[in-house]
């Protein structure tokens, strides 16, 4: 047994590749994540994401330090973002869940997911409070076990040590519990797509899939890290997969951001681009192809079918109309359903389908569009025409 200062000279410092990514991963998490909880509302899906980010870079920090050999510097620190491990499952699921059902979890549903931090948590205080001989003695029978350990007081007990032990388990069953709960929540949203398509927001349902998938690819890595290491001293190899997590949401929302269409930095109409057009070329190819009756138009793709940009066709529509692109493409729709609402063709049609048939994706947007444009329900506009 050696003295605590004599014991932390002996730990080595290493910078290395590993290292390297894992500090990226971890200051890419803390700034995503930061970012995302600063601009979302409080529980919506989108915050649920920063919390996620925010919990596994909180938990790869520490395991930066001790790969690193700089907990010795915060040697009292050690083991202490365990509980949020145990975290990181649940906040990944409510994002899910918030994406997926389009509404935000309520209190009542939040806090049974949190029963298990907690409790782990707890049951660790003798551990977060003990002398720091036994934080020392932990980091380096989990790293360095050729160096002597520290002297710890006889009276001192290790008796939360019988789920500390077990921790392993915890991390796997958690994970995979909610990888259950959330492929359940994909699986019906799957369904639920497949019989009204018209309803569905195909881009956040892929993304949640592809998310999923991810973390079904992080339980398998860190159920192949736990089954190989009996110890601490393969957790970079999971800290390096946080990092691709990292950087591949930053890519998602960086490549999903109107940066440079709804911001400061861009005036409303500014373009990168020289290509203008006129109010006339958009109009003309609007009727002669029947783009607008559509339920893929969007500005980007009617920007690339004009060869121009998005600002320009934008600015050529406020410009005639007053109106901004999707109020526009709207009216035209409207113009149209009042078309087929009355005409014999259209007759065997629903309200609700001939809605559809236009381009308007849910029954909520067209009726609510209708009335903006008309000035009442479309039953009330058919009641009128009979009469």
């Amino acid at each position: 047994m050696g003295s605590i200062q004599h014991i932390l000279n002996q730990i080595p410092i290493r910078h290395d590749l590993a290292s390297q990514l894992m500090f990226l991963g971890v200051f890419q998490g803390f700034f995503l994540g930061t970012l995302i909880l600063i601009r979302a509302k409080k529980t919506t899906a989108i915050a649920f994401l920063g919390w996620t980010l925010l919990f596994q870079s909180l938990v790869f920090l520490d395991t930066y330090l001790c790969y690193t050999g700089l907990i010795k510097y915060l040697i009292q620190f050690n083991d202490s973002t365990e509980a949020f491990v145990l975290t990181i499952a649940p906040a990944f699921y409510f994002f899910l869940y918030a994406a997926i059902k389009r509404k935000s979890p309520t209190l009542k549903q939040l806090w049974p997911h949190l029963i298990l931090p907690c409790v782990y948590l707890l049951s660790q205080i003798p551990f977060y409070t003990a002398p720091i001989q036994v934080k020392l003695n932990a980091y380096l029978g989990a790293y360095y076990q050729n160096i002597q350990t520290a002297q710890v007081p006889e009276s001192f007990d290790y008796g939360y040590h019988w789920l500390k032990d077990r921790f392993d388990w915890l991390i796997l069953i958690s994970f995979l519990s909610y990888i259950i709960l959330g492929f359940q929540l994909v699986w019906h949203e799957q369904r639920r797509i497949r019989k009204i398509p018209h309803q569905a927001n195909l881009n956040k349902y892929i993304f949640t899939r592809n998310a999923l998938v991810l973390l079904g690819i992080l339980f398998i890595i860190i159920f192949m890290v736990l089954y190989r290491y009996d110890d601490d001293s393969g957790d970079h190899y999971i800290g390096i997969l946080q990092t691709f997590i990292a950087f591949s949401t930053s890519y998602v929302v960086l490549m999903e951001s109107r940066f440079f269409e709804k911001s400061w930095f861009a005036d409303k109409y500014e373009t990168f681009a020289s290509s203008t057009v006129s109010f006339e070329k958009i109009e003309t190819f609007l009727h002669d192809t029947d783009y607008f009756l559509s339920q893929g138009t969007s500005l980007k793709n009617l920007a690339q079918k004009l060869e121009t940009n998005s600002n320009s066709i934008s600015q050529a529509i406020n410009k005639n109309t007053g109106l901004n692109f999707n109020d526009y493409l709207n009216k035209k729709r409207i113009g149209v359903v009042k078309e087929r609402l009355i005409s014999m063709d259209f007759s065997h049609l629903t309200v609700e389908a001939i809605g559809n048939s236009v381009g308007f994706k849910s029954k909520s947007a067209f009726y609510t569009s209708f009335k903006k444009h008309v000035g009442m329900s479309p039953s009330q506009f058919i009641k009128q025409k009979k009469q």
